[in-house]
């Protein structure tokens, strides 16, 4: 272990001095990360190793080359801090931050996320190999990527992956430094393409989203006659973000609906308008999303060339294409609410009464903690407001229970059925924005806002996947 250290300080101090001599091309080198994968082969590194280059016979430049050593390290040897598993990613993680400037793409996966990663290498020729980097789940790994130095057509790539043996004594990883033709010379440059639609989206830190599915449909009828498995893309999510683009000869309609880590299909989905030539950004958030206003004023849902008629930008939408000649949901519940006896519109101005102050008590909650509790140290008294907005979310699910009674005996239409479950979803929706900012501004919750959130967004889905199965 003290060979290791004294081998890392002193290389990491030559790459130093070293790094302040050099200019201009030698600035995309990370000797950081050089000077550690160094260390490791040296110390570590298998004989079983894979060594390829391929050079211009004229120039004698090197067009690709790859090197792929395996290495296998005693647990309290391998890079670490106090000696303690959790932490034996330091040295590696400290090394590729560090130069993470001299790179174009930077990648961190941990052990438990079911993310595969693998890496295609072309060479001029266009002969092209692809390596897979990580295929399991328990394996830890950094990658990065940067311009070659000597010939800035082509990518060095720069990766290691390890996992820890069961008995916790042994630690086996492999790394690889692969330089190819950078992927912008091979693939269609699509960007600046006037049929080309994007989409750039984010989630946030806490979400588990790790797929977006995406469908596309030249109508918003047809969108909806898609099946699940009817898909024209699976997008991974990488570092809390995903991206994707297609070439479009018209406007269309699309979905986005996520994956979780189990493999299972979210309940609820987001519909969109997909124009040529146009970029949507998009940030998830925990059971809503962030709309791209300007494209929405643009060519979307308020430009009035929208395919998805108004307010159908929803986390679920609300009515499907099949049901667009009906009466709209006003004059369908106008007309059920007419058939009410006198006695029964009683009732009904009562129950509506009773839901409208409690959704009145949680805005007067949720604005106490922005305003009176704003970066209050106070945990009893916010624990105490946390408590009483779930108290107030269970009664309310209760006085709703007793709409949907009277609902049901005097039979509502459907229209009505997916307007009331319309704005309970909207009520949940705005809790959980407020959740969402009380966690940003305060970095963790307690268990009492731990628990709303839970709450909420299982009521949340609940009544998304009510809405959904109106229309089945």
């Amino acid at each position: 272990m003290k060979r290791l250290v004294i081998m890392l300080l002193i290389a990491c101090s030559a790459t130093v001095t070293v790094s302040a001599q050099q200019k201009g091309k030698q600035d995309n080198v990370p000797y950081n990360v050089k000077t550690l994968f160094h260390s490791i082969i040296t110390a570590w590194g298998e004989p079983n190793e894979v060594y390829s280059v391929n050079k211009n016979p004229e120039t004698n430049q090197i067009e690709s080359s790859v090197r792929i050593t395996t290495f296998s390290a005693d647990n309290d040897k391998f890079p670490h801090m106090a000696g303690k598993v959790y932490l034996n990613t330091a040295v590696i993680s400290d090394a590729f931050k560090k130069d993470e400037p001299k790179s174009y793409q930077i990648l961190h996966i941990t052990p438990g996320d079911f993310k595969k990663f693998s890496l295609k290498a072309v060479n001029e020729d266009g002969q092209s190999e692809t390596y897979q980097i990580r295929n399991n789940d328990n394996e830890e790994m950094w990658m990065m990527c940067c311009k070659n130095p000597q010939n800035p057509k082509l990518r060095d790539a720069y990766a290691i992956k390890w996992v820890i043996t069961k008995e916790g004594t042994k630690v086996n990883g492999v790394i690889y430094q692969i330089t190819s033709l950078r992927p912008d010379r091979y693939e269609k440059p699509m960007d600046y393409s006037k049929k080309m639609f994007k989409i750039v989206g984010r989630v946030d830190d806490e979400i588990k989203d790790s797929l977006y599915n995406i469908y596309i449909a030249d109508s918003r009828e047809a969108l909806y006659n898609l099946k699940d498995h009817e898909y024209v893309a699976c997008i991974p999510v990488v570092n809390k973000r995903f991206e994707w683009q297609t070439e479009l000869t018209k406007p269309c309609v699309g979905r986005l609906r996520c994956i979780f880590p189990d493999g299972s299909l979210c309940s609820a989905w987001i519909d969109l308008d997909f124009v040529p030539g146009e970029t949507y950004n998009i940030t998830v958030h925990n059971g809503y999303y962030d709309e791209d206003k300007d494209y929405e004023r643009r060519v979307g849902r308020q430009s009035g060339k929208s395919l998805i008629e108004p307010d159908a930008v929803k986390v679920v939408d609300d009515v499907p294409a099949k049901y667009q000649k009906a009466k709209p949901v006003e004059d369908e519940f106008d007309k059920w609410y007419k058939s009410l006896s006198p006695t029964e519109e009683m009732q009904f101005k009562i129950k509506a009464e009773r839901i409208e102050m409690s959704s009145q008590k949680l805005d007067e909650l949720y604005k106490f903690i922005k305003t009176t509790l704003n970066g209050s140290n106070d945990g009893y008294q916010m624990d105490v407001t946390f408590n009483e907005i779930l108290k107030q979310n269970k009664e309310l699910e209760v006085k709703w229970q007793e709409f949907f009674k009277l609902f049901k005996d005097k039979n509502m239409s459907k229209m009505g059925y997916a307007r009331a479950y319309k704005e309970i979803i909207d009520i949940y929706t705005g809790q959980l924005r407020e959740l969402d900012k009380y966690f940003k501004k305060h970095g963790a919750m307690s268990k009492a806002a731990r628990k709303v959130n839970t709450y909420v967004l299982k009521q949340n889905e609940k009544y998304m996947d009510a809405l959904e199965k109106v229309f089945d």
